[in-house]
């Protein structure tokens, strides 16, 4: 995959939009079923030039989907959080905290698969009780 960021300062006083300092234009091509696909995403960001060039724009944009990637993505796919019927008063909220409380504790004990040690833990209830200092 290859990724090009460009960003300018030229177009932000033509856009109404409250502490825009640059706008971004995302170029990736990736190969997809053995063709090449061009993607492009726009950007706006309050970051000067001073405080991020391209190349740091381009580290934060990538660090962005990497939490996408890490915490969203799990949720929805392995919990099935899109597809929760949860929908009333402070439910909906604990069960994300929960989520993501199990999520973080997971990452912590280094598990690289949520799904699987998720099954692992489902399995062997008596040794995750165990290590969470519940059960002895």
């Amino acid at each position: 995959m290859q990724r090009r960021l460009q960003s300018t300062t030229r177009l932000t006083g033509h856009l109404d939009w409250p502490g825009i300092e640059q706008v971004c234009r995302l170029t990736r091509i990736t190969w997809r079923n053995g063709q090449e696909q061009q993607e492009v995403e726009y950007a706006i960001t309050s970051a000067s030039r001073s405080q991020a060039d391209a190349g740091k724009l381009l580290t934060w944009w990538r660090g962005h989907w990497g939490i996408e990637n890490r915490v969203h993505y799990v949720r929805d796919v392995t919990f099935g959080e899109d597809a929760s019927r949860i929908r009333t008063a402070s439910a909906p909220q604990i069960f994300a905290a929960t989520r993501n409380t199990i999520i973080s504790l997971l990452r912590l004990w280094g598990c690289p698969n949520i799904a699987a040690a998720l099954r692992e833990n489902a399995y062997q209830p008596a040794r995750l009780l165990a290590k969470l200092g519940i059960l002895n």
